[in-house]
């Protein structure tokens, strides 16, 4: 009797534990398991919520290129592609819709005197040799730029793949070699100019009267007035930032890490489209916007009448130095 009661004892042990662990399964497959990077079926959300990154294999001493994914470089591809475009987009365009519709509205600024038949020196050999540097390499530069950001959507399908590539390989020849002496003509003109780019009381009321491009009043400016102070600040500024975040591209992790570099090309992009459209405007007014301002960077003469009318307190300076400085000439 005492060996069937130990039987059953055991056989209803038995069957509780399978009961047991049929009820326990469901339950522990509910629960988180530990992500096992070497298994077959991991996602790649699971790899990087148990990583934050994904890292391969070199033999290179630089193990930094060893990272593969990162949640940082996933943004930063995403500002690259999208973000980016809506930025440029609507700078570059913006501008020059802007432009399209003032020029539209107000047309040339004309000279409100004939000219005078005499003309005053604005700016000697060395300023407009600094003034063309920049201004030529920087157009270049601008333009394999733009390329990086949309030459894949706008340029891609009209040209094809191969006719792309090679335009694309040789503007980044072009963007890289130029940039250094785009480098020296910011310096050059830092140098040049800071002088007379100081900002002063007399800049406040230009800009409140319009500066002569809203309206017909011609407030007094010295040399430059506010708005190309203005013009002389972005330059430097932006210029030294993508000069600086350019380099830092060109020579990769010198200094930096992977987030520095990601840092390096966003500000490099950015403040290129936004000089860009600076630029756009700077070159309206230098041409179409206004008469008799390209003579100052084209023959580094203008108009006697132009430059009182548009430099008065500059025109003042000349003056008082001895001999007229200017040397006022009848003009051919």
């Amino acid at each position: 009797m005492a060996e069937i009661l130990a039987r059953v004892r055991y056989f209803a042990g038995a069957l509780l534990l399978l009961i047991a662990l049929a009820v326990a399964a469901p339950v522990s497959a509910q629960q988180p398991s530990p992500t096992n990077p070497a298994g077959h079926a991991v996602k790649e959300e699971q790899l990087m919520q148990q990583l934050q990154r994904l890292d391969g294999r070199i033999t290179i001493p630089d193990q930094r290129a060893a990272t593969l994914i990162q949640p940082a470089g996933q943004n930063w591809r995403n500002f690259h592609q999208q973000t980016l475009h809506w930025i440029g987009g609507i700078a570059i365009l913006g501008m020059f819709v802007l432009l399209v519709v003032f020029y539209a509205v107000r047309g040339t600024i004309k000279m409100s005197k004939p000219r005078s038949g005499r003309t005053i020196t604005r700016f000697n050999g060395v300023e407009r040799f600094t003034h063309w540097l920049a201004a030529s390499t920087f157009i270049v530069l601008a333009l394999s730029g733009l390329n990086i950001t949309f030459g894949k959507t706008l340029l891609l399908p009209l040209m094809g793949p191969e006719a792309f590539a090679t335009l694309s390989q040789w503007g980044k020849y072009v963007h890289n070699y130029l940039s250094f002496p785009f480098a020296i003509s910011l310096v050059l003109i830092f140098l040049i100019w800071i002088k007379d780019n100081i900002p002063g009381r007399v800049d406040i009321e230009w800009l409140r009267r319009g500066g002569g491009i809203i309206g017909n009043d011609h407030p007094p400016a010295p040399r430059f007035n506010a708005g190309q102070k203005m013009i002389y600040w972005s330059v430097v500024i932006a210029g030294t930032a993508i000069a600086i975040s350019g380099y830092l591209m060109m020579f990769p992790f010198y200094g930096t890490t992977i987030a520095g570099m990601q840092l390096a090309t966003l500000v490099h992009a950015v403040v290129g489209v936004l000089l860009i459209a600076v630029m756009l405007a700077h070159i309206y007014i230098g041409t179409l916007g206004m008469e008799g301002a390209f003579e100052a960077m084209g023959t580094g003469e203008v108009d006697l009448h132009w430059a009182e009318e548009h430099h008065s307190l500059w025109v003042e300076e000349e003056i008082e130095r001895a001999g007229l400085v200017h040397r006022a000439t009848p003009a051919e």
